[in-house]
């Protein structure tokens, strides 16, 4: 009866030291298995009636598992984070490349077709047309006293009429340049080089209906910022005395070389 009593006593001093490991590993092996907290608590009392060195190896093994079980779950919340942030990568990827691009047209079911050359000659084909003057009665009366003023002040320069504000500004900004690029200047100054320096909007009794007073300061702020400068006349106030003493202040004197 000691003896088996002193044969007991080591093996609950075993137990007792190897509680915490075990029950550890049990935990592990049942985290990864998806066993319960009273799963858990069944195996370690039926493990600690058997012989130490089955302790040991259950111990060993649940603290492997414990380990690989942990190490994944810790590999899992990077994973995610990589994934976050390389899906943000794409999004941020995509958002420049429309940011970069922004004037180019997307078809969408209410948007009008996009026709190629080869749709637009067959329409044009198909049509008439016919020319219409370049410019009415009053604005070629101001044209042709402008272009003699001019000549007669700089030889070099030319007076040019209709012109697209898009073939005379540039810029980076291609958002910008869409709200300018269809817009025409009346008049305009150029230098014996071609380059745009005044432009000459003639206003005449109907000007100031509807936009046109707001599609105006569109235009002159454009030109300001290209050191384009900006000029009216007015239909009915602007004498012809006026506008030669306004053209003598903006046309260069011509140099030796013109």
């Amino acid at each position: 009866m000691d003896n088996h009593q002193g044969h007991r006593r080591p093996q609950r001093r075993w137990v007792l030291l190897t509680a915490p490991g075990l029950v550890i590993g049990a935990l592990a092996v049942g985290a990864a298995g998806g066993m319960t907290a009273y799963d858990h608590l069944a195996e370690i009392l039926a493990l600690i009636e058997k012989p130490p060195f089955l302790l040991v190896a259950v111990l060993f093994v649940g603290a492997a598992v414990g380990m690989t079980v942990e190490q994944f779950r810790s590999r899992m919340p990077r994973h995610e984070w990589q994934t976050r942030k390389r899906s943000g990568w794409e999004e941020k990827r995509r958002g420049a490349r429309t940011a970069i691009a922004p004037w180019l047209s997307t078809n969408t079911p209410g948007s009008p077709k996009q026709h190629d050359a080869a749709d637009q000659l067959r329409i044009v084909m198909g049509a008439t047309f016919t020319s219409q003057p370049l410019l009415n009665r009053s604005e070629a009366r101001v044209f042709r006293e402008l272009d003699r003023i001019v000549i007669g002040c700089n030889p070099a320069w030319q007076v040019m009429a209709q012109v697209s504000l898009g073939e005379i500004l540039r810029g980076g900004d291609a958002v910008a340049h869409s709200c300018i690029n269809s817009k025409r200047v009346d008049l305009l100054l150029v230098d014996s080089d071609c380059q745009p320096r005044h432009a000459i909007e003639y206003q005449g009794g109907a000007h100031h209906q509807g936009t046109a007073a707001a599609r105006d300061a569109v235009k002159k702020e454009a030109l300001r910022r290209a050191g384009i400068g900006y000029y009216e006349v007015l239909a009915g106030q602007t004498t012809p005395a006026e506008l030669r003493l306004l053209v003598e202040k903006l046309v260069d004197k011509p140099g030796p070389a013109e």
